[in-house]
């Protein structure tokens, strides 16, 4: 496929691409395929790691499921019940697995001085030399250039300081249509080589034709360049990795000659808004301790997220190239949420796929409000869909069709969440029980005490993870500074509970109109996304949340016409939809986040002290950061002596160990 070359005029230097290095890419097919076969660097146990994870899910599963079936029992079980009890269940499933990988990546990091780091990725020791050359491939679509290229130069000088830039090379894949973008673009990168002295080769390409979006462009990187590069690290415009943690990865991949991709966890930074500070809070303090269970049972069998990762080329070139699903839009054509796709296609063929929390210097940044999340979760939702047709391909390893159910379950829990609370409107009004609801009285105190359990059990799997990751990062002394402390880290895991909570009832009927509109034929379309302004103006949240507000006005109504402790009940999602267009205006607002800010909520280690590329890339694009100290933080109280006591009792066992826990989140074994 040709590219196309900047406007004349901008004194580029060096060419714009190197010589083609052709690498063959076939389509792959899903009707025939050998089975994927057993890899021999799998973790020991493997299978005794995941019946804990299947098994607890089912144990947690038919338990709640049972108490709740005898306690509806007691009025007789008919169709609704029936009904609602198989939608429970689903429901049950991805809320008891979460838990369940979030309570072994607890252990793991608890116990993690015992383990080597996964692939020997650790943060420590020297750099070594390597022997191959490595592309770093940045897809851009219609993105703002001039932040764009601050990015890359921010990775680009980080590389240069570890002495091995020589061993890389940056392209910039461009998918840009706008035409006043696409000059812009041109200029920033010609500025860019300007700026940049030595070190990593600088390309741009721009495709003629942006044909299958991302996995397309990607695809056509390989095809012409990937004959020249063993490896490649993918990378999203909002990605910044460090170079230590870049040439870590490289090496990993030499040593280790039976991987075909190594993810990242990327933490979420360079929030503005009360919405992605929020984000990027969850992320550090409960998103890693999700993400090392999950890596300690994926094993050799991990899943992709599509950037902040290194995949073997040739790996990926024999395995990887996507076909069309057939059919029309939106479940035919181009795969559009490939990543998924793509790692399994990788297993197929015989290739380990990794998942590595414990190396740091990986970050991305998140959407600057709901509305933005949700106009991504859009596209997504369809890609994930899509997924649907690909289930039944052959050769596929079980856990990669568990990792696409997986992601087609995030979409079509909301739908499936919006008809348990009809169902409990049904049944309340039918005066059989009241589902979701108050507890009649003709029930009997065992069935209501049964109830209640179930709801308690759902909470605590629901919280679970986030006190888990909470108590690590509690009882890591440099995590907790970095987050201002014990008693702001708990305002902002109150306030972030709080927040979500109202939020939650907002997704699941913007999601559940997503899948609606999928299922209905409507493509999502392509459009790039905003990186700092959240806002919207008043009109525009009318528009957007008129319809959430409408329906949780109405749902107040029935449930309060139909059983007024119903209505109390349901508070919690009746709020949020009816409070939607002031809470998505205040957590995108700018005003908002600077108070939080300056109270120090919602602050995290890298918003404390940031990484050095994360300081160069703020600069670069003009925004300087902020030193605690300009922040003037509000002093807060002692806590009081017997917490004190208890934490000075904690800190003394880990001294023990000889170890700190930040040291143990670089060391988790495979």
């Amino acid at each position: 496929m040709a590219a196309m070359t900047p406007s004349p005029g901008h004194d580029l230097g060096a060419p714009l691409l190197p010589a083609e290095a052709p690498l063959a890419m076939p389509v792959q097919s899903f009707d025939d395929a050998a089975p994927a076969p057993p890899l021999p660097g799998a973790p020991v146990h493997i299978r005794w790691r995941r019946a804990w994870v299947f098994g607890g899910t089912a144990v947690l599963t038919a338990t709640a499921t049972g108490q709740l079936a005898w306690a509806l029992a007691s009025n007789g079980l008919y169709a609704l019940e029936y009904l609602g009890l198989a939608l429970f269940a689903v429901l049950f499933v991805f809320v008891a697995q979460s838990f369940a990988s979030a309570l072994a990546g607890f252990a793991i990091i608890v116990h993690g001085y015992r383990r080597r780091g996964r692939l020997g990725l650790i943060d420590g020791g020297p750099l070594p030399a390597l022997r191959t050359r490595t592309a770093l491939l940045v897809p851009t679509y219609n993105e703002d250039p001039e932040r764009l290229m601050a990015g890359v130069q921010a990775i680009h000088e980080s590389l240069a300081r570890t002495g091995r830039a020589c061993d890389f090379d940056f392209f910039i894949l461009s998918d840009t249509t706008r035409p006043e973008i696409r000059i812009r673009e041109a200029g920033a990168f010609a500025a860019l080589r300007r700026r940049i002295d030595g070190g990593s080769p600088l390309y741009y390409r721009l495709r003629a034709d942006n044909h299958e979006r991302k996995a397309g462009n990607i695809a056509e990187w390989v095809r012409r360049f990937g004959g020249a590069y063993p490896q490649m690290l993918i990378l999203d415009a909002d990605s910044l990795m460090t170079g230590k943690s870049i040439v870590r990865l490289a090496m990993a991949m030499e040593r280790h000659s039976g991987v075909g991709l190594i993810q990242t966890l990327p933490v979420v930074v360079n929030g503005n808004t009360v919405f992605a500070r929020m984000q990027q809070f969850a992320g550090r303090v409960y998103g890693r301790v999700l993400a090392t269970g999950n890596a300690w049972w994926h094993g050799t069998d991990g899943n992709y997220w599509g950037h902040n990762a290194i995949i073997r080329t040739a790996a990926f070139a024999g395995c990887a190239g996507l076909p069309a699903m057939p059919g029309r839009k939106p479940f035919g054509g181009a795969i559009l949420s490939h990543d998924f796709v793509e790692a399994a296609l990788l297993r197929r063929g015989g290739w380990a796929v990794h998942l590595v929390p414990g190396l740091g210097g990986s970050f991305e940044e998140g959407p600057p409000s709901l509305t933005d999340m949700l106009v991504r979760d859009r596209r997504w939702c369809q890609g994930n869909l899509q997924h649907a047709g690909v289930l039944p391909a052959r050769g596929l390893h079980w856990l990669s069709r568990w990792h696409l159910v997986t992601g087609i379950g995030h979409y079509i829990t909301a739908p499936i969440w919006a008809m348990l609370i009809v169902i409990g409107l049904l049944m309340t009004m039918s005066g059989e029980w009241a589902a979701v609801g108050s507890v009649p009285e003709t029930v009997g105190r065992e069935a209501q005490a049964r109830f209640l359990w179930v709801f308690g059990l759902t909470m605590l799997l629901l919280i679970g993870p986030k006190l888990l990751g909470f108590l690590l990062t509690f009882f890591d002394p440099w995590a907790r500074r970095g987050c201002g402390g014990a008693r702001r880290m708990l305002g902002g895991l109150l306030l972030e509970t709080a927040l979500t909570t109202l939020m939650a009832p907002i997704t699941m009927y913007v999601q559940s109109r997503g899948v609606l509109e999928v299922l209905a034929g409507r493509d999502s379309g392509w459009e790039s996304q905003r990186r700092d302004d959240g806002t919207l103006p008043w009109w525009g949240l009318v528009r957007q949340y008129g319809g959430v507000t409408l329906c949780g006005v109405l749902l107040a109504v029935a449930a309060t016409l139909v059983s007024p402790p119903l209505a109390l009940w349901m508070s919690p999602v009746l709020g949020g939809m009816i409070l939607s267009i002031p809470l998505v205006a205040l957590t995108s607002a700018p005003s908002p986040s600077r108070w939080l800010r300056r109270a120090g909520i919602f602050r995290t280690p890298e918003e404390s002290t940031p990484p050095p590329v994360l300081a160069r890339a703020q600069g670069l694009r003009g925004n300087p950061w902020a030193s605690p100290q300009s922040l003037r933080l509000p002093s807060l109280p002692q806590p009081p002596e017997w917490l004190r006591e208890r934490a000075a009792v904690a800190m003394a066992w880990l001294r023990d160990k000889d170890v700190s826990l930040a040291a143990r989140l670089g060391a988790k074994g495979g």
